[in-house]
């Protein structure tokens, strides 16, 4: 199924309440003025199923089935394509977002998209401003499924670019989670492009997670397999995205306030999807468009707190300080984990549960965040949903490479959680974008999953000392498969007492 928003301009994304638990379902349907054809039809019929491929396979039980009900109202909040249609309005030649206007008359308008949201926010915004848009360049990652989006050509994802269904975004497609040369050549691209606009220009910038990842353009002898490198031995040390994304700063030319150097003097508006804990503008996708207080001595700091050695061909590089670069740019927190734990409260409560938002920016290593979500768990009276929104780690063992692991943190931490669990609880980790470092999005964890494991003879405590989540829910069969969702504000939990 296709992720929402990653339509071609002729379809619209609306929602409706279901009859059904009160729950939010997308509709698509034909632009005014537009026929649907037979493959628009298509797109709405295979659309109107739910967000998590499979839902119904999983939901065994009334206790599971609030747990998928309230994860898809959290995904319906968070799609990209329809907030940008519920936040922007065009009134009297002048763009509203946020509480502020930005006159259209007599200038050019462009846009620049960069992360996993990019595709979805460049179909949405050529809806939006139609002839107004002049122009612009979206770059996400490899993972997203631009098959599903009839706009662009299946040749992209083998060419690495494509223009829009209007023929004015160029749209890029690089690797993640690691560095690449395709990268760097469309960063390249996204600089040249910025390079070119005027004072009297405006800039519509969409900057979500993935970004970091993507804006890699490095001084030479310095090469994407170095970054690579040092992004593997910070990810193996347990780092924070903080810390690592602090480093990532000062080792690319387009990160920590780049692009809006790039962008310098247009005027800019930058629109951020937050997939960082806490929402700090700065360090989401590195912070492109923010004035970056941190320094090449905080990036050597960072990785001398971590014991590692950068090697000979790291190139660190001091990020844009000059004011003059930023008066004329907006930093937006567009949407963030707050949007999709608050539809899924909401959620939760039409469902008849005493509903708590109990921690919206945790970090930690998974294993412990999920025993110390069970251990709330159990300290609650029966009907009870409790909500978290942040960024776990996984620790691996670097002393014993013979054990690389297969999954992701949050079937790590659904499987951690397991063997603590009572009969009457219930907890399910998943990421936003769909994408758990595997195909799978998250797992639920339960006593069926027991029932489950015991009919498979997997062992809980096996896989987990080996890291191997993935091969765990794959034999019980409670993983969740969501596909891309085009849309990334960190990962997500809920944990329910029946």
């Amino acid at each position: 199924m296709p992720p929402y928003g990653l339509m071609s301009i002729s379809v619209r994304t609306t929602y409706r309440k279901s009859i059904k638990g009160g729950a939010y379902t997308p509709q698509f349907c034909p632009v005014r003025g537009q026929r649907p054809n037979n493959a628009s039809l298509r797109v709405t019929l295979e659309v109107m199923g739910h967000r998590i491929q499979n839902f119904e396979a999983l939901a065994e039980n009334e206790l599971r089935t609030d747990a998928l009900e309230i994860a898809e109202a959290g995904y319906a909040a968070i799609n990209v394509g329809a907030a940008l249609e519920r936040k922007l309005r065009i009134l009297n030649d002048e763009l509203r977002s946020e509480g502020k206007t930005y006159s259209l008359l007599g200038r050019r308008i462009f846009f620049v998209g960069v992360g996993k949201c990019a595709f979805a926010a460049a179909t949405a915004l050529e809806e939006l401003l139609g002839e107004r848009l002049t122009g612009g360049i979206a770059l996400a990652p490899l993972e997203t499924p631009t098959g599903s989006r009839p706009g662009l050509s299946e040749s992209l994802s083998l060419t690495g670019r494509d223009v829009s269904s209007s023929g004015k975004i160029e749209m890029f497609v690089g690797t993640h989670p690691l560095p690449s040369e395709v990268n760097e050549a469309a960063t390249k691209r996204i600089i040249e492009f910025l390079a070119e606009r005027r004072e009297s220009d405006l800039v519509i910038m969409l900057i979500s997670g993935g970004g970091s990842t993507l804006l890699c353009l490095h001084d030479a002898p310095m090469t994407c397999l170095d970054e690579s490198t040092l992004f593997g031995e910070l990810t193996a040390k347990g780092a924070t995205i903080q810390d690592i994304n602090t480093v990532r700063k000062h080792i690319s030319l387009a990160r920590g306030g780049a692009l809006a150097k790039a962008a310098y003097p247009a005027e800019v508006v930058s629109l951020i999807v937050s997939d960082v804990p806490g929402n700090d503008i700065g360090f989401i996708a590195s912070g492109p468009t923010v004035l970056d207080s941190s320094t090449v001595d905080d990036a050597r700091a960072i990785l001398a707190k971590y014991d590692i050695t950068a090697s000979a061909n790291i190139e660190f590089l001091e990020t844009p300080k000059e004011q003059k670069y930023f008066d004329r740019v907006a930093n937006v927190l567009f949407l963030s984990s707050q949007d999709a734990l608050a539809a899924m409260k909401d959620e939760a409560e039409k469902r008849g549960y005493a509903t708590a938002i109990i921690d919206d920016h945790f970090d930690g290593e998974a294993r412990g965040t999920g025993r110390v979500v069970v251990e709330k768990l159990h300290d609650v009276p029966a009907k009870t949903a409790l909500l978290y929104a942040g960024e776990s780690t996984v620790m691996m063992d670097t002393m014993c490479p013979s054990i690389p692991g297969s999954g992701g943190r949050n079937q790590e931490m659904a499987l951690a959680a397991l063997e603590y669990l009572n009969p009457d609880e219930l907890i399910m980790p998943f990421a936003s974008d769909g994408h758990d470092n595997t195909d799978f999005a998250g797992a639920i964890s339960d006593e069926t999953t027991r029932v489950h494991a015991l009919a498979k003879n997997v062992s809980v405590e096996e896989y987990l000392n080996a890291h191997r989540s993935y091969d765990f829910f794959t034999a019980t069969g409670d993983a969740l498969r969501t596909g891309y969702t085009g849309s990334n504000v960190s990962d997500l939990i809920i944990a329910l007492k029946k």
